[in-house]
């Protein structure tokens, strides 16, 4: 028989290929789709600002930002205690020099509570603290330098633990006690200051706005009030500018890249802007409530530190792993 003849024969005897079962169908089109989804996934993270995101991101959880963030709540709310202290110390002074507007906080007291025991209760307290008012400023003093120190030292050495390419102790602990407890007391200053000029522009900003529109009369023009409101953000969002930018700068004494400090703290402060709106919008609503009347200055309080602190620490990692500074430390 010829070899064509039995090549013919052969094939006509082999069977025939089926075609593909539901099975094998779905499973070739599951590969294509992992394929093509992990092909979308690595050219998302390749992309510039989302490899800066996920780099800052894994900083921000290698150098334990969470547990920082934590930390900086606790000791920034356990600072508020001396700082009461002394507050109240500041209105016994005042009180005292003003019987007419102590007479009305008493009686202010004693209307507002139907309870006699409890009211009188708070006549007495309010009477001690005006005598010991020098006694309270004083303890209340000496406290919240030390605890406002010891935060500005924490605070420091968290942003420190986000900067440093490769995080170990700081060699500031061989520093002789007095020198370090003069430096961050300098800084405890800086910070005030910097907060209180912040907290002020916000304040003026927000509620200067409507004053001046009606000194100049321009209260009746209705395509003004969206311009005032950007003045008075853009004035907010400065102040918080230059709040991020002396802690990210001046406190750790640590000098960044400039171009991603720069771009590092605007986003600091775009966020904390962002924070306070959501605070200011919350805190009223959650203070109707039976629960939010009792604990939600607290709760207030803490949420905001807490949001304070990570947005700080994140922020100081997406500065230290910007595409310059991770290039050097590679």
């Amino acid at each position: 028989m010829p070899k064509y003849a039995e090549k013919q024969e052969t094939t006509q005897h082999q069977p025939k290929r089926l075609s593909k079962t539901p099975l094998e169908k779905g499973i070739h089109h599951g590969k294509k789709a992992i394929s093509l989804t992990v092909r979308v996934g690595n050219y998302i993270r390749n992309i510039p600002i989302i490899a800066h995101f996920i780099r800052a991101t894994l900083r921000f959880n290698d150098r334990m930002g969470n547990q920082f963030g934590a930390a900086i709540t606790y000791f920034s709310f356990l600072s508020l205690i001396p700082i009461l202290m002394l507050s109240f110390a500041i209105a016994g002074f005042i009180l005292a020099s003003n019987p007419d507007l102590l007479a009305k906080l008493i009686n202010g007291i004693a209307n507002s509570i139907s309870d006699p025991t409890l009211a009188n209760t708070l006549k007495n307290s309010v009477d001690t603290a005006i005598k010991q008012r020098t006694t309270v400023g004083l303890t209340g003093l000496a406290i919240a330098l030390y605890s406002g120190v010891n935060w500005v030292s924490n605070l420091r050495q968290a942003i420190l633990a986000q900067f440093h390419p490769v995080w170990v102790r700081n060699q500031e602990d061989n520093e002789k006690i007095y020198f370090k407890y003069f430096r961050d007391s300098i800084s405890l200053i800086g910070l005030l200051l910097a907060l209180v000029i912040t907290l002020s522009l916000t304040s003026i900003a927000g509620s200067a706005q409507a004053t001046i529109v009606k000194m100049l009369g321009l209260d009746g023009i209705e395509w003004l009030r969206p311009s005032w409101f950007l003045i008075g953000l853009a004035i907010s969002i400065s102040a918080n500018y230059l709040l991020f930018l002396w802690l990210f700068w001046v406190l750790p004494r640590h000098q960044p890249e400039r171009k991603a400090l720069l771009k590092g703290t605007l986003m600091a402060a775009i966020g904390f802007e962002v924070i306070k709106y959501i605070m200011t919008m919350t805190l009223p609503r959650l203070a109707n409530s039976p629960s939010g009347a009792a604990f939600g200055s607290v709760i207030g309080l803490m949420a905001f530190f807490y949001l304070f602190a990570r947005l700080t620490l994140f922020c100081a990692a997406w500065i230290a792993t910007a595409d310059n500074n991770h290039k050097n430390t590679e």
